[in-house]
Formats: structure tokens, sequence, C-alpha cells
């Protein structure tokens, strides 16, 4: 059996070279075939994932074997025919290519679809046709749980059964189901088809085979109570309670101090340099693009500093993948110096599974672009893990997931986290904040261990954000200069001190005036 870093590569190479051949086929009407020689016989695919992102309009590919997943995911146009089973996650993220998969398909298939056509011939998983805006998704065979679940728009066609939880939370669309169909949960309305409907939607067929009969029935939401959601609960503590100390003498006032951090430590990556630890988190990298009126000093901060965005990155950013912008990533991720995903945003992930959206958003991005992965605080472990073996850049925990967990008690579950799991290894730390950072906060992180921090901005406009970011790189420096540091690399866990009580007791660091941890700490 190959091995998943094996699998991994193979997947890359045949992205790689598919990608100049693409544009070049297309203009010649051609067939781009995987899975067989230039003499024509069959050499079938196995497992490789993340296979054709981003299909190009007037594209056609086939191809042969057992796949796994992401597969033709993050389509543009043209058409992709499997030969075969594949694996999750099939056309997601889909924007108007033909996908035919002509045997059984995984879980997730048309996941985050927007347009477009995915045709599948013998059965699938759990969650096909999950949270889609628009497309249609035809299925030969039986779906497993929760088809359609939080579907928004668009058409879910399943000749065969269906498994419990049909059309779960859906807020549009139909799901038709010519087969046996469970009792739908509350919010899902079942009836039956009108003749307009049946005419309209077996119009769309031209496999006739594929028609549905007049018996068949209709999943639709049912309209109900709308609620508001109060959101999760913040964290009730920041780092004003943990203070800088140092033996060594303060440095001059002018005295020039290191701040810069980079991103991707590996000779592999093409690192992204931060004049500070500091990355803002902003809806658009438009944002952090100042106008050609405004002074020279303000163009000089901004261009050079990254920022973690949902759109519109320049090429310093860092993209963030979430499920909001994912059918985006066909023409963003080029534009971004690297990219962030965001587990929380996903339904949970298998280690095969990651592997091959990995796949597709390399093969996507600029080459050798740094990768970040971001979950919660209270899997940390499970993170760092994760991060390491998939071979990431950088892992951000996220403060504010709902637990309440303070700052203060993240650094130790962090750092314990990344002795165990990161020890030896190039992937970096990081901790996405529930409030804008100060220059005092970023030297006591980075004292605990933590590489890079990310927050969101205290002000929208350009200018402020300049300046916010400058007057926090002074703050830093002052810090380090108070401390006598030359460079926020010289920082450790020992000039740190809990300043109270209370967070000295969840931090674990020394006391200040007791100037040791407190005694809890050292028992088994």
């Amino acid at each position: 059996m190959a091995d998943v870093s094996e699998v991994v590569q193979r997947s890359m190479n045949i992205n790689e070279k598919l990608g100049p051949r693409l544009v070049a086929a297309a203009e010649q009407n051609a067939i781009l075939r995987i899975g067989w020689t230039n003499a024509g016989d069959p050499v079938p695919k196995n497992g490789e994932l993340g296979l054709c992102p981003a299909l190009p309009d007037g594209a056609r590919l086939r191809a042969l074997g057992v796949l796994g997943s992401w597969v033709a995911s993050f389509g543009k146009g043209g058409s992709f025919t499997l030969q075969g089973d594949a694996g999750s996650y099939l056309g997601a993220a889909n924007q108007g290519t033909t996908v035919v998969c002509e045997r059984m398909a995984g879980h997730f298939v048309g996941y985050r679809m927007a347009s477009g056509n995915i045709t599948v011939m013998d059965g699938c998983g759990d969650d096909a046709g999950a949270e889609i805006t628009g497309g249609h998704l035809f299925i030969r065979g039986a779906a497993g749980a929760r088809i359609g679940g939080g579907m928004e728009d668009g058409l879910i066609v399943v000749h065969g059964d269906v498994g419990p939880d049909p059309g779960a939370g859906m807020k549009g669309g139909r799901i038709v189901v010519n087969g046996r169909c469970p009792s739908p949960p509350p919010g899902v309305l079942l009836r039956p088809l009108s003749k307009k409907e049946l005419a309209e939607i077996n119009a769309l067929l031209e496999d006739e085979s594929m028609h549905v009969p007049s018996d068949a029935v209709c999943l639709t939401p049912q309209e109900g109570l709308h609620v508001e959601r109060s959101g999760f609960s913040v964290s009730s503590d920041d780092l004003s309670s943990v203070g800088l100390t140092s033996d060594a003498q303060q440095l001059r006032p002018y005295q020039t101090v290191d701040t810069v951090a980079l991103i991707g430590l590996s000779e592999e990556v093409q690192s992204l340099a931060l004049p500070l630890p500091l990355m803002p988190c902003l809806a658009s990298g438009e944002t952090m693009t100042p106008l050609k009126k405004a002074d020279e000093a303000i163009h000089t901060v901004l261009n050079r500093h990254p920022a973690l965005v949902m759109e519109n990155p320049r090429a310093v950013d860092v993209l963030l993948v979430g499920r909001q912008n994912l059918t985006e990533m066909a023409d963003a991720l080029s534009q971004a110096g690297g990219f962030a995903i965001d587990l929380e945003a996903f339904p949970p992930m298998d280690a095969e599974q990651l592997d091959g959206l990995l796949v597709a958003l390399r093969s996507m991005a600029t080459e050798h672009a740094p990768a970040v992965l971001i979950d919660a605080i209270g899997r940390v472990q499970a993170l760092h893990a994760r991060a390491a073996h998939h071979g990431l850049d950088l892992a951000i925990a996220r403060i504010e997931d709902g637990s309440g967990v303070s700052e203060a008690a993240a650094l130790p579950l962090t750092g314990r986290s990344k002795k165990e799991h990161l020890a030896g290894e190039t992937t970096q730390t990081g901790f996405l904040l529930g409030f804008a950072a100060s220059g005092h906060d970023l030297a006591v992180l980075v004292a605990s261990g933590v590489d890079i921090v990310s927050c969101a901005a205290p002000m929208a406009d350009t200018e402020d954000i300049a300046y916010w970011l400058q007057g926090t790189q002074e703050d830093l420096a002052n810090e380090l200069r108070r401390i006598g540091l030359t460079s926020i690399d010289m920082l450790e866990r020992k000039h740190l001190r809990a300043l109270n009580h209370e967070t000295a007791a969840v931090s674990g660091l020394r006391l200040a005036g007791y100037e040791r941890p407190l005694p809890h700490w050292f028992a088994r």
C-alpha cells in the first residue's frame, strides 16, 4: 500500500502537469485522460485525491480508477467524468462544471455547490448536497443520511432510498426522492410533485432512464419562526494581568530592536515576513490598500504587512478558507501569499479528506505558499498533531471558541501541546484573539511560545489601521527595550510574571513577589 505522502505527491504532480494542458485542450476541443497510457492502455488510478480543481470553461477530462476526496472541486466550467469510485467532497464548491461519477461516491457530494450539474450513478454516502446554494445533483442508487442538509437553493434528485433526516436544516431548494423516504425532521415539508414541477425537472434530464415518475415525493423547507443566534460566550480576561520583567539593563530609547517574524520556516516554503508578529484579521484585503494620495509612510506600513483576509487578498496576504467564500477560491487563491483553512467552518474531516482539500488548494495557490490551519483552543492538541502530520506551516488556536477559556489559561494548554506534538517540527504556533492586541500582549504571547498572533483591527479605516500597526510595533519595541532585549526571539517564559493569584493559578506562571509558580503546578 502506498504511503500517504506518496499519494499526495502523485496527486500534486498530476495537477501540475494538467494545468498548462487544460487551456490548450479546451481550445482544441480535446479530451484529456487520466488513468490511461499514451497508447490508450488502462492504468487505473488508486487513491489520488484533490485532482482537477478549478476546471476552466471548455475543459474536458475523463479519469479511470478509484479516486480520493475533493476531486473536481471548485470547478468553473467544463466537464469531468470518472469511470470508477470517488471519495468525499466530489464536485465541492462547484460553479458550473458538469461532473459525472459512473460508480459510487463518498460523503458530502457537491458540498457548497453554487451551480453546475453533478451525477452519481451508483449511490453515495451521507450529507450529499449539503449547504448547496444552487445547481443540480442527480443520484441513482441509495443516498445516506441528511441529504440536502442545510441547502439554500438548487435541486437534488434521488432515484433510490435515502437515509434518516433528509433535508435537515434546509432553507430553500427542493429534494426529489423516487424511493423510500423516512419522515423528514422538523422544519421540512414532504409533499407530492405538481405536474408543472415534474415536467420542469424531467426537462433537465437528457437520460430518459433518469426521469422522475409522478409518484415521487418532494422535500421543501417549511416556514417557521426565525430566531437570531446569540453567538458564543467569550473570554472574560485579557493579558493585562501578565507582566514582563528581566534583570538585564534596559536599552537606550533610540536603540534598534528586532520585531520581525516569519510565517513559514521550512526551506520548501516561500516565507511571509511580518514587521511584527501580528496579522490583522480583516474582511477584505482592499482595506489594507491605501489611496494613492495617502502619505508615503502609510503606503510603506500597509504594503509590507500581511493580513488574514476573507476576500480580495494582496500578494502578501493569507486567504482564510471557510464555508462562506469557498466558491471564490479558484480566483482568489492565485492572488494571495498563503492560505488558512478554518476547520470550524467545515464539517469534521478525517486525514484523507484534509489531504484532499490541501492538494486542491495548493494546486490553485501560488507555488510554495505557506499553509495555515485554524481550530478552537479546546482542540489545540488535535490541531497541533494534525498540522504536524500534514506538514502545515502554522497552527492557529482560536481563543474565542465558546468555551470561555481565558488567554492566560490557554498559555499552558498551548505550551504542553507544542512540546508534545511540534518539538523538532517546522510548524509554528499562533493565537487568534478576541480583542485587538497591544505591544504588551504580543510580547507576552511570544515569550510564552506563540509565534504569530492574529486579531481583528480596532478600527475599519485604512489609514487608522496603519497608525495602529505602527503604534503597536513601537509599543512592542519599547517593551523589549525596557527589559533589555534586542530581539523578540530572545523573549522566554522566564520573563513572564502573573500579577495576581488567579492568573498564576490558571497559567502556571511565576507569581510576582512569590517568584515561582503556585504549588499545585508541581503536583502530579
